[in-house]
């Protein structure tokens, strides 16, 4: 009976991460379908070689996308295994259809993208497209997906060679975005493709981040008791209770280190500052914090 529970649970588990990976993509798609491709900005990886592509000749860049990553999966069946790829096969051929569907949206009667912000608004729709792919990505990256493309040579190339996997995407991303002006003969395109993949870092991280930061406390107190069953009682969080010596006084104190979400870091000061005005508090950003209360943990797998 458990072990049916946890092979339904862990099914339910796959279903969201797969539903989740859908949205962000198509979150990613309309970026590029609203933003980048009407008014002709790209960014790194293999859609940014597709971008390129369909500047350059007019071939669909779903075609281009689909087309190399096939290529590129077969390699990474072979050098990275089966594991690898599940998802970054479900990835491919869903960000090729979401891609493929969401362009004929914004295409007018005479085949040519719509500028719904108007024209000349290059570094508006810049700014826009690139937060939406990064929050599109960011969906995906957090239930364990990918976009395929540039992750599978990177992957490659860190099992391989000693380079970071950061490092050989920032390279790839560099080369592609540069290449952009051969077709343009515009470095003023090549910059918003530089500006596009900055915005789109820094959404990434911040979507990725910003549902897992929480705070943490250590609290220097002779009135420790009385503070941990508060905020155990009344802010249903755990406390932690540490052995210490202060190194001046020589003498044991107690330390209690909290953990809790950041919106209850006015409740726990408040809770601090009535029981003991005097108290000594440390406060520290958490990054990420996953078990019982908080975020479950997400294993590639």
């Amino acid at each position: 009976m458990q072990t049916f529970i946890l092979d339904r649970h862990k099914l339910m588990r796959e279903v969201k991460d797969y539903l989740a990976i859908a949205l962000g993509l198509f979150i990613y798609s309309l970026g590029w379908s609203c933003f980048m491709l009407p008014y002709q900005i790209t960014m790194g990886g293999v859609t940014g070689i597709s971008a390129i592509v369909f500047y350059a000749t007019g071939i669909d860049m779903q075609v281009t996308y689909l087309i190399i990553n096939g290529i590129l999966l077969v390699f990474a069946l072979y050098l990275l295994g089966w594991k690898f790829c599940v998802k970054t096969i479900y990835a491919v051929f869903m960000l090729t259809f979401m891609l493929d569907v969401t362009q004929k949206w914004f295409i007018d009667d005479n085949g040519q993208f719509m500028q719904l912000l108007g024209p000349g608004q290059d570094f508006m729709a810049c700014v826009l497209g690139a937060i939406a792919a990064g929050i599109g990505v960011g969906l995906a990256f957090t239930h364990n997906g990918s976009t395929g493309g540039m992750d599978i040579v990177n992957a490659i190339i860190n099992k391989y060679r000693n380079i970071s996997f950061g490092r050989a995407t920032m390279i790839s991303d560099i080369l592609i975005i540069s290449s952009c002006y051969f077709v343009f003969n515009d470095w003023r395109r090549v910059m918003f493709g530089f500006v596009a993949l900055v915005i789109m870092s820094v959404s990434l991280d911040y979507y990725i981040n910003s549902t897992r930061r929480s705070v943490q406390f250590l609290i220097f107190s002779n009135k420790y008791e009385e503070i941990a069953d508060y905020i155990n009682s009344k802010l249903h969080r755990g406390v932690t209770v540490l052995d210490g010596m202060g190194w001046y006084s020589k003498q044991p104190r107690k330390v209690l280190v909290v953990l809790a979400r950041r919106q209850d870091a006015v409740n726990l000061f408040r809770i601090i500052h009535d029981i003991d005005p005097n108290a000594f508090v440390s406060q520290s950003n958490v990054t990420g914090v996953y078990g019982e209360g908080f975020e479950k943990m997400k294993v590639v797998k």
